[in-house]
Formats: structure tokens, C-alpha cells, sequence
């Protein structure tokens, strides 16, 4: 079934690993600076990875635990592919591997930024921004290694009775270690984002507006554990989310080309491999612009946000031509194309908006801001205010994004389902395609972050500050603009998981011997089922209470889930505020400079915090679309889905968007504007601020991977729901 255009993946793979070895290696012959320095991102290193090792012990009895599920499934009453387990154990080990790779080179790299600030804004940023590719690169080189060494596996020990057959079982086996990256992001992002919303709430409210000091001063007892939280929850915690966002989109697409290709095998493999080609291509011109990233002394914030674009922007162009070419070399439709330049297309919107909406250098933030003037509730008022307004340009270009992707490939035709869908599939492709540089803005961001606290805690100079400033603020809208494009493209791979779903059940009504589908007085073979049949077999119409049941828990779910971590940030942040108040009470001498607080036992609460709060909303995640099987079967769990991605997608956006815009607004009087730090106007941003910390770190972020893990759960499950179901 292969041809030589598959090794292509491979090596694009490798070639990412080899660059993200280089520039680890470039970072780490840099000097890391004083004594003081070192001391402080040593603390932090030590931290994170003690913090890390805690995680992946229980998520490591949780894989267990679903591993032996899936094995009894398989080798006892057959309801499973024999190797789903072993492809969730291994999704899950390469996403875990992605979030620790990046976030061990976030730890040495904030020191080294903070030191190359010394000498200037540009060798910062170089510093900062070829770290954050690592995380970058490490993500594509190991999910397209995967992706090929999982074909490379099934196309030698999977036999069926034609290679259409065969194509079909092999993407949609693949499909299954999805669930494996999805429920390993899904504990790094919940878990991830408690500690570092702990951490950062109690340094916040306790230090800024209580003590009135610096926010990474060293006399704050909550500040080591806030600069270990930015590594464990947005750069562990997003590489394994969006490490599970590229395999998804990659593998539903293959799934989808598989099932719209079945009755023209020569072009079938053509299909399936064509979104993979285009993510290797987008390896190569990711890398392009990483080296164009640079800027000068003095630099604005547009200058600086002007310097990133330029990579983004270029690597964006140059994967149109990329993605003709493929498409060329593969024979498919040049149609398809279309659908790629639309994901792209969709991305970059969705990046300007959430920017346009979070950057302190647009409106919307500097009325917020202003807005603190009349106190902190006003600030808060806004705040949610602009995030749901916010939340317009986002779906409004998922659903141009959608519409359009689905008529490129169908070539304007609404009849043509399985091809429309296969387009939606390569516009989610497309949209990620250039992860490996877009990756690299939003790991950058913390990177940034520590650095500005070690500089602030090695008290460097006011010049120093200044530009680590510059970069923090900088990476504050790189962060959020990379949750909007996290976000944007759950969406659309979520559409196509939705799609996918369907393909998985006809597998598991064939292993239960289902040969035929009785479609009202029409007999349809099960092998040749379509979409269309299969939405008539199961009643999946509005008119269905089943299918509305399911609309309507998917949207619950959204808010429950939110509603749990918003609340565990909550009790994790209270005990984190009594530690703090408690050191500076009773520990003499630390607001003197004289004593040192004890930032072991804050990083041991928010640690403690985050391991037992994170695992009831992610286990409800994987129960609900099980329990929604067996009880309202295959077009409840649809509704489910649908009602899950609406929700849950709208409600990120409004989530990410408010919480960056009221980080950015405490930024803007930060910088010397309406008071400055220290006023009133500062505090009431600060207030506005940790309520938006759980927002854009926590609950939004963890909503995208909500989405597809739910998605991924039915997939898996399919089997089980062909055979059980109550209603």
C-alpha cells in the first residue's frame, strides 16, 4: 500500500527532532548569569520537575487502569481492536514526552533569556523564541514519527479481504491512540493550570495588593511556585494539548479519505496520505520561519508582535504553494486545496481577533484598564463583557471556515458528504500545519514570563526589566492568540472526529456480524453504508429526544467542567493565601530583605492542590460519552458531540479572551499608564486579573481538549455502543 512519497513523513520527523536538538543545545551554551540567577532558575527546575514526576504517577495508574479495560474488551467479548490499548498507551507516552521536553528547555531557557537581555531586546527575544521552538518542533517530530511508525506497523500485521478494506481498519485503529494524547493533555492542562493558578492568585493578591510588592519579588513566598506553574501549565500542559490537536486533525482526515476514497482504490492512499505530506511540508517551512524571527533595540510591542507575524506569515504563504504541490504529486482534485487555504486562512483570523481582543496595544484592553477607575468590579464588568463580545469573529470564520472547506473538496456541492467532510478535515490540517513555528510563539510566552521574574528577583537594572517587560507583555498576547488558535482548531478537528465516529461504528456493527442495515423498505450493506445512511439508520435528526438529550448534556458538560476547575483553582488559591499571610506574619524579617520565605512548602501546596483536584473533571470527561452509549446509544452520543463542541467552543473563546484581556490590562498600567504600579487603578486590574487567571489557564484551555476527548472516548468506545445501548 505504500509508495515513496510516504517516506517524506519520516524524514520531516527526524529533521524536526535534529533542529529542536540544535537549538536546545544552542540555549544551553548560554550563559545563565549570576549566582543569584542560577540559584532562582534552579528553584524553579527543581520544582517543575518535582511537580511533573507526581503528575505522570497518576496519570501512569489511570492508563493502567484503561489499558487492562481495553485489552478484556478486545481478547474477551471481542467488542475492541486488538490494539487499541496498546495505541492509547502509546499516544499518551509521546504526548506526556512532548510536554516534558519542552518544559525541562523552558527551565533552563528563562535565566539565559533574562541574561541575554543584559545585552539586548534582540538576543532576549532570539533566546526566548528558538526555545519555544523546541517545544514546537519536539511536537510535530514526534507526532509524525508516530503517525508513520503506527502505518508502518498496521499496513504489515493487519490483513483484510482487499486493501480498501485494509486502508479503511488502519486509519481508524489509528485514530485510537488519539484518546491516549488526549487524556494525557487533558491531566497536564487541568492539572497544570490548577498549580499555576494557585500559585499565581495567592502571589498576587497577597503580595501586589496586600504587602504593595513587585510580583516576582524574591520577599513573596508564592513566587518560585508561580514561575514553576507557567512551565507546568502552559508549556507542559500545551504541548500535550496541541500535540493531541495535530495527531487528531492528521489521523481524522486519513479516516475520512479512507471511507470518501473506498470505491477508487488507486486513489484511496493518495487521500489518506496527502494530510500527512502537507504536515511534513509545514515542518520544513516552520523552520523557514523561525529564522526570520528577529527584531531590534527599542523595538514596540507592534514591532515585536510585527517580528513574530513575519515568521508566521511567510511560513502561512508558503504551505499554499506547498500544499498545490502535494496535492499534484498525489493526483487528487486541485479543489482540495481550497479547503487547505481556508484552514489557514481561518487560523490567522482567529489569531487577530483574540489578539486584537487581548493585546494592551488595542482598544478593547485599554478601556479595560481605564475602566479601573471606578474600582475592581467595573474591571471585572468589562472584562466579561469584552470576552463575549469577543466571541463573534471567532465563530463567525469557524462557520465561513467550515462551509467553505466542506465546498472546495465537494466542489460546490452540498450532496457530496463524505468528500465535504474530508475537506473540513484538510482545512483543520492546514490550520495546523505551520505548528511548528505557531507552537513556538505561545511556548515563548512563559519562557518570557520566568525570565522577567528572575530578572526582577536578581534585581538586574531597570534597563533589563525593561525589556524582559517588553517581552512578557509580548508574550502575554502570543499566549493568548495561541489559545484562540488552539481553540479554532478543536473546532474544526472536533467536527471531523464527529465524522469520524461514524466510520467507527460500521467497523463495530461489521465485528458484531451486522452485514445489513434495514433503512425503512431499503436493505443496505453494512460495508457500503454511507454518512446519509448511517444518519438515517439512527434517527440522528433534531426531531429525536435522544438527539436532543445528548445536544443538551454536551453543553452542560462544558459548563460542569468549568465549573469543577474553576472551583478547585479556588480551594487550591485560599490555601495558598493563608500561606502566604502566614509566612509574612510569622517569619521575621522577609519584607527587610532579612529572612527568606519558605517557597518549598508553596510549591508543595499547589502541587498537593493540583494532584488531587484534577483527576474527578478528567475522569468525568472520559465516563460521560460511556454512560451516554449504553444508555441513549449511537444518536445520543452524536448529540452529545454536537452539543459538547458548540458549547464548549464558544465558551473557551469567551473564557481565553477575557482572561488575556485583563492580563494584559493590569500590562498597560504596569508600563506607566493611569497611575502606574502601586495606584488604585493597578490594584483594581490586579483583582480583574486573578479572576481572569483560571479563565484563560485553566478552564478555556482544558475546554478544546474537553471537545476532542470526548470525541475520542466514542470512537474508542464504539463497540460497546453498537452492542449495549438501553434506549
Amino acid at each position: 500500500m505504500l509508495n515513496d512519497l510516504f517516506w517524506i513523513v519520516p524524514v520531516c520527523a527526524i529533521i524536526a527532532l535534529l533542529f529542536a536538538r540544535i537549538f536546545f543545545k544552542g540555549m544551553m551554551k548560554e550563559s545563565e548569569g549570576t549566582d543569584t540567577m542560577k540559584r532562582i532558575a534552579g528553584h524553579v527546575r527543581k520544582g517543575a520537575m518535582a511537580y511533573l514526576r507526581q503528575q505522570y504517577r497518576v496519570v501512569a495508574l489511570v492508563f493502567l487502569v484503561l489499558c487492562a479495560l481495553f485489552a478484556w474488551m478486545a481478547y474477551g467479548p471481542g467488542l475492541q481492536n486488538p490494539w487499541v490499548w496498546f495505541a492509547f498507551l502509546t499516544g499518551g507516552f509521546f504526548s506526556g514526552l512532548a510536554g516534558y521536553i519542552g518544559m525541562k528547555t523552558a527551565t533552563y531557557a528563562s535565566a539565559r533569556t533574562a541574561n541575554a537581555a543584559r545585552r539586548s531586546l534582540n538576543d532576549g527575544l532570539k533566546v526566548a523564541f528558538r526555545s519555544g521552538a523546541v517545544m514546537g518542533l519536539v511536537v510535530v517530530g514526534l507526532a509524525l514519527l508516530d503517525i508513520s511508525l503506527w502505518w508502518l506497523l498496521l499496513d504489515y500485521f493487519v490483513e483484510e479481504a482487499t486493501e480498501t478494506e485494509k486502508a479503511i481498519v488502519i486509519t481508524t485503529t489509528m485514530l485510537t491512540f488519539g484518546m491516549g494524547a488526549s487524556t494525557q493533555a487533558l491531566f497536564a492542562r487541568v492539572g497544570g493550570g490548577i498549580f499555576t493558578k494557585a500559585a499565581d492568585v495567592g502571589a498576587d493578591l497577597v503580595g501586589k495588593v496586600e504587602a504593595g510588592i513587585p510580583e516576582d519579588d524574591p520577599r513573596n513566598p508564592a513566587t518560585i511556585a508561580d514561575n514553576v506553574g507557567d512551565n507546568v501549565g502552559d508549556v507542559a500542559g500545551m504541548g500535550a494539548d496541541l500535540y493531541e490537536s495535530y495527531c487528531g486533525s492528521i489521523l481524522a482526515t486519513a479516516a475520512l479519505g479512507a471511507a470518501a476514497f473506498r470505491m477508487e482504490p488507486d486513489a484511496q492512499f493518495n487521500a489518506i496520505l496527502a494530510p500527512m505530506l502537507i504536515a511534513a511540508f509545514g515542518v520544513i517551512l516552520s523552520l523557514l520561519g523561525i529564522f526570520l524571527v528577529k527584531t531590534k533595540e527599542g523595538a514596540s510591542q507592534q514591532q515585536l508582535l510585527r517580528a513574530l507575524d513575519r515568521g508566521i506569515n511567510v511560513s502561512s504563504l508558503l504551505i499554499v504553494g506547498a500544499s498545490f504541490l502535494v496535492i499534484h504529486l498525489l493526483g487528487l482534485s486541485y479543489w482540495i486545496c481550497g479547503s487547505v487555504i481556508v484552514g489557514l486562512v481561518t487560523g490567522i483570523i482567529i489569531g487577530k481577533a483574540t489578539e486584537y481582543y487581548t493585546s494592551h496595544a488595542y482598544k478593547p484592553t485599554q478601556d479595560i484598564a481605564k475602566s479601573s477607575e471606578t474600582g475592581p468590579a467595573t474591571v471585572i464588568i468589562k472584562g466579561i463583557g469584552t470576552g463575549m463580545i469577543s466571541t463573534a469573529i471567532p465563530v463567525l470564520t469557524i462557520v465561513a471556515g467550515i462551509i467553505l472547506s466542506f465546498l472546495f473538496a465537494a466542489e460546490f456541492s452540498f450532496a457530496n458528504m463524505s468528500m465535504g467532510l474530508y475537506g473540513v478535515g484538510i482545512a483543520a490540517v492546514g490550520m495546523l500545519s505551520t505548528l511548528g513555528i505557531t507552537l513556538a510563539t505561545d511556548a515563548y510566552g512563559p519562557i518570557a514570563d520566568n525570565a522577567g521574574g528572575n530578572a526582577e528577583m536578581s534585581q538586574l537594572g531597570e534597563e533589563v526589566r525593561h525589556r524582559t517587560d517588553a517581552l512578557d507583555a509580548l508574550g502575554n498576547t502570543t499566549a493568548a492568540t495561541g489559545k484562540g488558535f488552539a481553540i479554532g482548531s478543536a473546532a474544526l478537528t472536533g467536527l471531523a472526529l464527529i465524522a469520524s465516529y461514524i466510520e467507527e461504528i460500521k467497523i463495530g456493527l461489521l465485528r458484531m456480524g451486522e452485514e445489513v442495515l434495514k433503512i425503512g423498505d431499503n436493505v443496505v450493506r453494512t460495508a457500503d453504508a454511507t454518512l446519509t445512511d448511517f444518519m438515517n439508520y439512527y434517527d440522528v435528526t433534531l426531531m429525536n429526544p435522544k438527539v436532543l438529550s445528548g445536544i443538551f448534556i454536551g453543553s452542560m458538560m462544558a459548563f460542569v467542567f468549568c465549573g469543577l476547575t474553576m472551583n478547585a483553582v479556588g480551594r487550591a488559591a485560599q490555601k495558598m493565601v493563608n500561606e502566604v499571610r502566614r509566612q509574612f506574619r510569622e517569619i521575621k524579617g522577609i519584607m527587610t530583605g532579612e529572612g527568606e520565605p519558605d517557597y518549598a512548602k508553596c510549591v508543595e501546596i499547589s502541587t498537593k492542590g493540583a494532584q488531587h483536584e484534577m483527576v474527578f473533571p478528567s475522569l468525568l470527561a472520559i465516563i460521560i460519552p460511556v454512560v451516554m452509549g449504553l444508555i441513549f446509544g449511537v444518536s445520543g452520543v452524536i448529540g452529545l458531540l454536537a452539543g459538547g463542541l458548540g458549547t464548549g467552543f464558544v465558551l473557551a473563546i469567551f473564557m481565553a479572551n477575557s482572561g488575556g484581556a485583563w492580563d494584559n490590562a493590569k500590562k498597560y498600567i504596569e508600563e506607566g499608564n493611569l497611575g502606574g504600579k502601586g495606584s488604585d487603578n493597578h490594584k483594581a486590574t490586579v483583582i480583574g486579573d486573578t479572576v481572569g487567571d483560571p479563565f484563560k489557564d485553566t478552564s478555556g484551555p482544558s475546554l478544546n481538549i474537553l471537545i476532542k476527548l470526548m470525541s475520542m472516548v466514542a470512537i474508542v468506545m464504539a463497540g460497546v455502543t453498537c452492542a449495549f445501548s438501553l434506549l
